[in-house]
């Protein structure tokens, strides 16, 4: 098939496709006497699968590396493996950006607590000095905890080592 119907069967630009297959993702498409590109059914599939796992966020570098030239050859394990790494950047993504919204919503309710008499150049100071004091006491936090497992870390070897 050439590259126009492979383009509505997929959804995808003729564009996209040349680029595709520019960057390696592909196989390069048989050219026919005419200098036309011909595409084979099975490319259709590998088409969706490249937009599928970029939709699901893996770069062109990770589908590259993960996708065999052709339909046949996958390495079970490395997908297994990049799958659930993917699933893990989710997670720790999900739970970054729950902080982020925590913060920016504390950072609106303050904002909106303006007391009346207070006009917003003020409010902007009060607010300020409020996600200063909090980011000094998490910092303050912060570096007593780590103190602390430093102490607990060297007392642990210091008992290993009299045990020794």
């Amino acid at each position: 098939m050439n590259i126009g119907e492979l383009s509505k069967r997929t959804g995808l630009s003729t564009s996209r496709i040349r680029f595709y297959e520019q960057s390696g993702l592909l196989q390069a498409a048989e050219r026919g006497l005419n200098g036309y590109r011909s595409y084979p059914p099975e490319m259709v599939q590998m088409l969706e699968l490249i937009a599928i796992a970029q939709g699901v966020g893996f770069s062109l570098d990770e589908i590259r590396a993960l996708l065999p030239p052709g339909l046949q050859g996958w390495d079970h394990e490395a997908v297994v493996g990049a799958l659930r790494q993917k699933i893990a950047d989710i997670k720790a993504m999900e739970k970054k950006l729950q902080t982020s919204k925590k913060q920016l919503q504390a950072l609106l309710t303050d904002i909106e607590a303006r007391p009346e008499n207070m006009d917003c150049h003020d409010n902007a100071r009060r607010v300020l000095s409020h996600v200063l004091a909090q980011q000094s006491e998490s910092l303050t936090s912060k570096a007593a905890a780590e103190e602390k497992m430093g102490k607990l870390m060297r007392t642990g070897h210091k008992k290993r080592a009299s045990v020794a």
